[in-house]
């Protein structure tokens, strides 16, 4: 039975201290910064959920709780964090080119954490989608984002942030990715001769992602909202003043 969303007045008067938000999606490169920057500060805690351990970084300051998919949504309910932010996700080779593999992490996967999350009470959650995310687009890859996007907007979050960065900038653990790599080694050249429709698919910080992340994760504001490249740029702003 779904415990009713709290209150936006209740939430922090529940728990003193860092405020807790979630994370799924810990092991790759935009959880992993996550870890990392919210580490290095005392405005919030990660609560990392994983289906494996987790590798943490030198002085990681987070909990980690291994369990089945499954199991995600009771982890939810006891940590009772304010928001959920899901950096879930493959590639084409990982899923060993089959549609069905991609989809059930890239879809199925964050479709039903994201129920899970929604049913403990969870008000909000930042989904980490990518730039041209379309459910009519002619790419496999953006055309699941697009539906992913569209199926967790149903779930009933009070504040549903979707960041759509274009190429990430950052080093990847145990994950060569040679045409990402190519991609970025070109970028600087090629980037500025891009038209404005495609100024989405620039290349982006991590850590600018994360930091967007962390901050558009706390606010209050109800509403469905969808940030590029330039909106994250200007929340990670905001995440550092804060910080200072």
């Amino acid at each position: 039975m779904s415990r009713p969303l709290r209150s936006e007045a209740d939430a922090p008067a529940r728990r003193s201290g860092p405020v807790r938000l979630a994370l799924v999606g810990a092991t790759g490169l935009i959880g992993s910064r996550l870890i990392a920057i919210s580490s290095a500060g005392e405005g919030c805690r990660i609560v990392g959920i994983a289906r494996r351990e987790v590798p943490l970084p030198k002085g990681a300051r987070v909990e980690v709780f291994v369990a089945e998919p499954g199991k995600w949504g009771e982890i939810f309910d006891a940590v009772r964090p304010r928001a959920l932010i899901c950096a879930l996700g493959t590639t084409w080779k990982k899923a060993g080119r089959d549609e069905a593999a991609f989809r059930a992490v890239d879809q199925d996967l964050i479709v039903s954490t994201a129920a899970a999350a929604h049913a403990a009470g969870i008000p909000n959650m930042v989904l980490i989608s990518a730039a041209g995310a379309d459910r009519d687009a002619k790419s496999l890859y953006l055309r699941v984002k697009g539906e992913t996007e569209a199926l967790v907007s149903k779930t009933g979050f009070r504040r549903l942030d979707i960041l759509r960065p274009g190429l990430l900038k950052g080093e990847r653990q145990g994950d060569w990715r040679l045409a990402e790599r190519l991609a970025l080694m070109a970028s600087p050249v090629v980037e500025p001769l891009l038209p404005e429709k495609w100024a989405g698919f620039r290349s982006i910080e991590a850590d600018i992602v994360a930091e967007a992340a962390l901050f558009l994760a706390q606010r209050r504001a109800q509403g469905r909202f969808t940030h590029d490249n330039e909106a994250m740029k200007r929340a990670a702003r905001e995440w550092r003043a804060k910080m200072d």
